[in-house]
């Protein structure tokens, strides 16, 4: 979960120059950062790029790699920030993933005279290279002895003092090379250098790349060359902080109707045959088995309620489990939704339904990411880039690629009245979760409710009062709380639920909460229940858009009230690619 740029070129550049394209990709772990030159400067700190920018001297140079990390192993210290030193001073790599084999590899290397200056498995790479250069081999033979001898995932880049080259290798985690006019960048995503070039090279696993500011070449694990085609990247361009909003997430929140409307379009439009041919899979294939993780998990959610109303077999897995079950098989169509399109565990899920004979299709924000890529078709989301960790527009957008694909198979929607309900949603609670927020400030408990379709938002709400608020917060069933949860309501306990159409069942828990002390935000597109958030009336599929903005809005303004990092709150990166 952490991200790399490396950037090599004819015409020198300021060091300062890879930062800003580090910064793209902060959202992939920002405890700490760091960055190396071809003339041997490291410079490491922790914290923020933009917080220890201006100690880092303006220097020189054609050749640099860099790092912004995710801590995974050994805590945020200096010493544990990327990039990692040789121990005669002439190598220096950065990495993203997890060496599963680092502490035999590190205890053989000790053995033999090596010593390691921090607690990380990363440092085994380069103490490694090192080892088996300085006994004769070249580097490339270096880097094939490590890949075949690693077990675990990474995508590294490697650099040596005075050699103009970049060495790059690749297994599991994203890696993609970018044309420049000047020579080339090669980062973990596209964002790292969107706004300099439209050509791009993808890594697959076990390829390695060396690259120089005149050319590359690309190699299996075995040394043997392997032809690669350029790509022409498409991507909206990395989103810039307007100054009508104090965080990207309140932006994110607020770019939803627009986002939803760009996506209904292409739906119907330029994206339909390929949501077509999805269908023409689901419909043809014995169960659809959605897989995914994290706020995706919760749209999947949705996905199958909208999908099993009109009798078609669905059912969601939480990708880090999907290795324990069994359905899937030659007639289930998997459909893998994930934000980046890398989340490790819907990768390896992914494979592994390919293995046994499935057919998949991905729901993804990224174009070119691995998982469109290991996809039979794919439908993208066009959310634009979300810098806020905690997803928002992503998850509407998610949904409403669902509920266009129950529509196709029957379901009776109207997915163009949706971002005009957004809209009114945001214009009508958003003064009023302002108005709340102060009181909820010092708030360490909520239990979310909801039944039915509502259950999975429930869970999403929670989610974000977890992520943004640093509130303990459960989103569970109406049904499942008087078997055990109820136990812990009491005097003043917060209970939110959401209520849709003539849901007299979870009125019946408010009223069972109420009656033990608890105070409950309510919201409901059913005036009957004079809910204290009163939504436009749904469509199918609407409801669990609109009550989640609701609950987005509360995670923001509450978080705001505490001072807390919104967009890049503690412990947590966008992109999940280790597992």
């Amino acid at each position: 979960m952490c991200g790399i740029v490396g950037r090599i070129t004819h015409v020198p550049f300021d060091i300062h120059d890879i930062l800003e394209s580090l910064k793209r990709l902060e959202y992939r772990g920002y405890d700490s950062f760091g960055i190396a030159t071809a003339e041997g400067d490291v410079f490491k700190a922790t914290g923020y790029i933009d917080v220890h920018a201006n100690e880092i001297p303006s220097r020189l140079t054609s050749v640099a790699i860099s790092h912004t990390r995710w801590a995974t192993h050994g805590k945020v210290t200096r010493e544990n920030a990327h990039p990692h030193v040789s121990q005669d001073g002439t190598f220096f790599i950065v990495h993203n993933g997890i060496i599963e084999n680092h502490a035999p590899l590190r205890k053989a290397l000790q053995a033999a005279g090596h010593t390691f200056l921090s607690q990380t498995d990363s440092e085994v790479i380069v103490h490694y290279i090192e080892g088996r250069v300085s006994d004769g081999a070249s580097i490339d033979e270096a880097i094939r002895a490590f890949m075949n001898e690693a077990r675990g995932t990474f995508a590294a880049l490697l650099i040596r003092r005075d050699d103009p080259h970049i060495y790059a290798f690749k297994r599991d985690s994203p890696l993609v090379l970018g044309i420049l006019d000047d020579g080339y960048a090669v980062a973990s995503d596209i964002y790292a250098f969107s706004d300099t070039t439209t050509k791009a090279v993808f890594f697959e696993d076990d390829e390695y790349a060396v690259i120089s500011a005149d050319s590359y070449a690309f190699f299996d694990a075995r040394g043997a060359p392997i032809g690669k085609e350029i790509a022409t990247v498409r991507w909206t361009e990395a989103a810039t902080r307007d100054e009508a909003y104090d965080h990207f997430m309140i932006k994110e929140i607020h770019e939803q109707p627009a986002a939803a409307r760009r996506l209904i379009l292409s739906l119907e439009n330029e994206q339909a045959p390929f949501m077509d041919q999805l269908v023409t899979l689901a419909r043809t294939a014995n169960r659809v088995l959605f897989v995914a993780a994290g706020t995706s998990y919760h749209a999947s959610l949705i996905g199958v309620y909208l999908l099993n109303s009109i009798g078609v077999e669905a059912h969601t897995l939480i990708a880090s489990e999907f290795h324990n079950y069994m359905l899937a098989d030659e007639g289930t169509l998997v459909v893998a939704i994930s934000q980046s399109g890398e989340t490790m565990d819907v990768v390896k899920a992914v494979k592994h339904a390919r293995s046994r004979g499935s057919k998949v299709a991905s729901i993804v924000n990224v174009p070119y990411s691995t998982i469109q890529r290991l996809s039979d078709i794919s439908i993208e989301i066009l959310a634009g880039q979300e810098i806020c960790v905690a997803s928002t527009k992503t998850y509407t957008n998610q949904i409403l690629v669902l509920a266009r694909m129950a529509q196709l198979m029957g379901l009776e929607t109207d997915l163009d009245a949706i971002p005009d309900q957004i809209e009114q949603t945001l214009s009508y609670a958003e003064p009023a979760v302002i108005a709340m927020a102060p009181e909820l400030r010092d708030v360490r408990d909520i239990y979310v409710i909801g039944r039915g379709i509502a259950y999975p938002l429930s869970r999403e709400v929670a989610l974000k009062l977890k992520e943004i608020s640093y509130i303990h917060a459960e989103g569970m069933m109406g049904g499942e709380l008087k078997h055990g949860t109820i136990a812990l309501i009491e005097d003043g306990t917060i209970v939110m639920s959401f209520i849709q159409n003539a849901d007299h069942d979870t009125m019946s828990n408010i009223e069972e909460v109420e009656a033990r002390g608890a105070r409950v935000i309510s919201i409901s597109d059913n005036s009957e229940f004079s809910p204290d958030f009163l939504l436009p009336a749904s469509v199918p599929g609407s409801f669990a858009i609109t009550a989640t903005i609701v609950g987005q809005l509360f995670s923001y303004y509450i978080a705001r009230e505490k001072g807390l990092p919104i967009d890049k709150p503690r412990n947590l990166a966008k992109s999940v690619t280790v597992k």
